[in-house]
């Protein structure tokens, strides 16, 4: 075959390659770019001082939306002490130990792929049934166990993936010290995963702190300030899915406000993820 043909051929097809690529690439960004429009246009203008000072109103009045601010910050906070850990024990395990159990470890890892797809309704219905409907009642704890099982999933994957990084020679290092595999695990292979690690539990909070599905299933809202971990809290995704659903105008527009919130929250911790925390390559 013609050397200069072939030449014609691949210089054609990375062409094509690379229009489609870059088609994709302005397709996807431009949706963002109109949701952020929206959101911007729509929500910043109902934001003022009294969005962080002031309680959820009833109808007709003037209001904010500081106990959903604070609801979501401590169901989110709680939710992710409770399954940060699970999550990095989990990974670690899949990680450093799981080629010794055999299939178990495949198993393991097969069920968290299933936990990272499921429906986060899912989540909600399965906390509802398993606490909400034990306890009698809605309570922030019920909404932050619904977000640990979310956020497990996430860390566990990202650890796995960030541990495995790690060079061997690291290990075998450690191991000719007379260090014990826990004790490498500790002092060596999590300090030179550290960054990796912090970016996936950030991420796993950006993952999280939107959630709405399962929050109505067991924190379920509250038009009040409440600290009691046992009672209905407000949060943000509720309280933006109930004021947006509403005929009132002024609800309306803080349920705009509170997704911009919400939206340039997650934003700035994928920016804090993926520039300062990940690590740096030098050539």
């Amino acid at each position: 075959m013609n050397p200069n043909f072939i030449f014609r051929r691949r210089k054609v097809t990375n062409m094509v390659s690379m229009v489609l690529a870059t088609a994709a690439m302005i397709f996807g960004l431009g949706f963002l770019l109109m949701i952020l429009w929206t959101l911007i246009t729509r929500g910043l203008p109902a934001l003022t001082y009294k969005t962080f000072s002031e309680m959820t109103p009833p109808p007709g009045n003037q209001g904010g939306l500081l106990n959903a601010i604070f609801g979501s910050l401590v169901i989110t906070a709680l939710g992710t002490a409770i399954g940060t850990p699970i999550g990095v024990l989990a990974g670690t395990y899949l990680s450093e130990y799981s080629r010794r159990s055999g299939g178990f470890g495949s198993a393991v890892r097969f069920i968290n792929g299933i936990l990272l797809s499921t429906p986060s309704v899912v989540v909600g219905f399965f906390i509802y049934a398993l606490v909400v409907a034990r306890m009698g009642h809605f309570s922030a704890l019920a909404g932050s166990l619904a977000l640990a099982v979310i956020i497990i999933p996430v860390v566990t994957n990202s650890t796995e993936n960030m541990l495995k990084l790690v060079p061997s020679s690291l290990r075998e290092a450690s191991a000719a010290l007379g260090a014990p595999r826990w004790q490498t695990t500790l002092s060596v292979t999590y300090p030179a995963a550290r960054s990796g690690l912090l970016t996936g539990i950030l991420l796993g909070i950006a993952r999280i702190s939107g959630e709405s599905a399962p929050l109505l299933f067991t924190a379920l809202n509250n038009q009040f300030w409440s600290t009691d971990l046992n009672k209905a809290i407000a949060n943000l995704p509720v309280t933006i899915f109930q004021f947006a659903m509403s005929p009132y105008a002024d609800w309306q527009n803080l349920a705009w406000s509170g997704a911009l919130i919400i939206t340039f929250g997650v934003l700035a911790l994928n920016v804090i993820a993926r520039v300062f925390l990940s690590p740096k390559r030098t050539s």
